[in-house]
């Protein structure tokens, strides 16, 4: 059987797309999404992504990471989703949209997608990290030098540790370049290696240096290896609020692969 397919790329944060509206794709199928997310046996991306119809919404987001296995929240996913519901006409420059941690806002235009992540009620302020989640729990640690790293290696050792363990989180290593400019590499739990870019991350990272005092501004670029993202948002009463991920999304290519 041949499955039409679409690849799609946010700063080097790469997805294979489906348009699951009429559900002929089989979800539970883990070890096929783990094929279509290999670079050497399959389409190769850090996830799969399906679009779905919804009942009160324009439509619903299914995510799993490269492993197969159905995810928490991806930031540069549901950006790149948003380019794909332009791409099939589902939406215009606006949508609203389900992913697994609920209701998301969302505005296209030139290929930039802005979309609106969940409310961060509490950040978690460690001796050499802080931890919170933005959609996906995020482990974020200050380096002066992030060249050097070995990101999968470091990453898989605090992602696997403790107090993550089995259940993991992603692991951010920043550098502050600036007042309001910020490297960024990330070790994504899923993939268990590093991405270009993660949305659910930097949307973290801005979050923890606003919280740690690195920063005192509220619109934050943070660069990554595959390109920059910008994050804005605003903090009432300790919470963070009408928090916006900014950035590119573009359609790669698209094809059929057998399955």
């Amino acid at each position: 059987m041949k499955l039409s397919f679409y690849k799609y790329q946010g700063t080097g944060n790469d997805f294979v797309m489906i348009d699951n509206r009429q559900q002929l794709f089989d979800k539970n199928n883990t070890k096929l999404v783990a094929k279509l997310c290999d670079r050497r046996f399959g389409i190769g991306a850090d996830g799969l992504i399906l679009l779905e119809n919804h009942p009160e919404l324009d439509f619903k987001m299914v995510y799993y990471n490269a492993d197969g296995n159905e995810s928490s929240m991806c930031g540069n996913g549901g950006r790149c989703l948003t380019a794909f519901a332009n791409y099939l006409g589902i939406i215009n420059k606006k949508a609203t949209f389900e992913a697994i941690d609920g209701l998301h806002h969302a505005f296209i235009e030139n290929k930039v997608v802005k979309l609106q992540m969940q409310d961060v009620l509490s950040v978690e302020k460690h001796q050499n990290h802080v931890f919170l989640n933005t959609g996906s729990p995020h482990h974020v640690q200050m380096k002066s030098q992030l060249q050097e790293l070995s990101i999968k290696e470091i990453g898989s050792k605090i992602r696997y540790g403790q107090p993550y363990n089995e259940t993991g989180a992603n692991v951010n290593f920043v550098k502050k370049l600036s007042e309001n400019t910020f490297q960024v590499r990330t070790y994504e739990r899923g993939v268990e290696d590093e991405t270009l870019s993660c949305g659910t991350g930097v949307t973290a990272v801005a979050i923890a240096m606003f919280e740690t005092g690195e920063t005192k501004s509220n619109l934050i670029t943070l660069e990554t290896e595959g390109g920059n993202l910008q994050v804005t948002f605003d903090k009432e009463k300790g919470i963070y609020r009408n928090i916006w991920l900014i950035g590119p999304a573009v359609q790669v290519f698209k094809g059929t692969i057998s399955w």
